[in-house]
């Protein structure tokens, strides 16, 4: 059985509150889970210790028993230094995409040729 470390979202529209589960891959986000390791509460400051809770034994239990962490669980326990910080490279989430390197380019031509004839 692959297992892992989720969030399972609750809370009203808008207001979002995750708990932090163990579960099986295969049950959906918010379905059956085996056992509630903590909380996650998004709307509280992000340097309150209300933010995140998590029981720490249970949550290493688990992570020995073969558990995944997902993405955004493996942040909260790399701050807990649980884990190591995993290096990440997203080389291209900065670039523009074509469209506004297009419009860009079309900007510089334009100016380009406004400057142009205003110097001779």
């Amino acid at each position: 059985m692959a297992m892992k470390i989720r969030l399972a979202r609750g809370g009203s529209k808008k207001r979002p509150f995750y708990a932090i589960v163990a579960t099986d891959s295969r049950m959906p986000r918010d379905g059956r889970f085996l056992e509630k390791l903590g909380t996650y509460n998004p709307l509280v400051a992000k340097d309150s210790e209300q933010r995140v809770k998590m029981n720490m034994e249970r949550v290493q239990h688990w992570l020995d028993q073969g558990a995944q962490p997902t993405d955004r669980v493996a942040r909260f326990l790399e701050a807990a230094g649980v884990r190591t910080k995993a290096t990440r490279a997203n080389m291209k989430k900065a670039v523009p995409g074509k469209k506004a390197q297009e419009r860009a380019a079309a900007r510089a031509e334009k100016a380009a040729a406004a400057e142009a004839p205003a110097e001779e």
